[in-house]
């Protein structure tokens, strides 16, 4: 694989290159999106260490092509969404940006379910308020609070769509089995797991994904360290391929399933344009097969 600031430089739109999938069957998105939960500080909390660096990332990420942007209420919270809006509002034509309500931020690095009507309600509000929308094109429940029915939960955000707030209703860290209960009170038309090329644990519902045409959008798709150490067997691959050990698994989660919409985040335009990268690399059967059994052997 060529270095990839050259690609970047020979090819402004490179994301494209990562192929294109139909949100609810309507709704185009580059297959390779851009997660803004590092746009914030330490521990998902407060302003990023450098906020003029984080309004290039996202610009630079739309120069590059892509055109779906996954954010959530809880980042910061509200620091990314309003960094989003600053960087990049008035939105061009095309741009697909996602968010998530559900959660709550007592500080630093702790999360908790919040899926009472009212401030789903709220969240949702706030979110179109920051974003500067008059409409969420996909709103995910960043979570199906157990403590709240989830008929209150998800037919909040059903009424919600009926309004003309919200376009597509998606979930996140779910089941099969609370997939198929969720699509029995509204339409679900994408999952948003935890998935990568060392952690095949959400591959029941992937393949359920797949067989509904449902996108299913992994978080932590690098697996930090697992994915990047030296020692690891995908870095040992990915120098053989004269790649990144994060390009490899990129480029494997883009061939392992055509319904799959990585959403690598970073706080540095370097990075970005390191991750965008990978949608050139192309891992054919046999390559799948090896980067397999390295990554089970990690």
């Amino acid at each position: 694989m060529q270095n990839h600031n050259s690609a970047v430089r020979q090819n402004q739109a490179l994301a494209e290159k990562s192929g294109e999938f139909l949100i609810g069957g309507e709704l185009p998105v580059t297959r390779l999106g851009f997660g803004a939960m590092r746009i914030t500080g330490d521990g998902v909390w407060g302003e990023p260490a450098n906020r003029a660096e984080a309004v290039r990332v996202l610009r630079r990420a739309v120069k590059l092509g892509v055109t779906f942007i996954d954010t959530a209420d809880s980042y910061g919270p509200d620091v990314s969404e309003e960094i989003i809006a600053e960087a990049l509002h008035p939105y061009p034509p095309g741009l697909v940006i996602a968010t998530k309500g559900g959660l709550v931020r007592p500080g630093p690095n702790q999360w908790v379910e919040n899926g009472k009507p009212e401030h789903l309600r709220s969240a949702l509000e706030g979110s179109l308020r920051r974003l500067r929308l008059g409409r969420i094109d996909l709103y995910q429940l960043h979570r199906i609070d157990p403590k709240v029915p989830a008929e209150d939960q998800l037919g909040t955000l059903r009424d919600l769509q009926a309004q003309g707030k919200i376009k597509h209703i998606g979930l996140s860290e779910v089941s099969v089995r609370q997939i198929q209960h969720a699509r029995t009170i509204v339409s679900i038309v994408s999952v948003q797991n935890r998935y990568s090329v060392t952690d095949r644990s959400s591959e029941g519902v992937l393949e359920y994904c797949e067989k509904e045409k449902i996108g299913f959008i992994p978080w932590f798709p690098l697996a930090a360290g697992r994915v990047s150490g030296q020692e690891s067997p995908i870095s040992r691959v990915a120098a053989k391929w004269k790649a990144t050990p994060s390009q490899v698994a990129l480029a494997w989660l883009l061939a392992r399933s055509h319904v799959i919409l990585p959403i690598p985040g970073t706080s540095r335009v370097d990075h970005l344009e390191e991750n965008v990268a990978a949608s050139e690399l192309k891992i054919d059967s046999s390559k799948m097969q090896e980067l397999n059994r390295m990554a089970h052997a990690s």
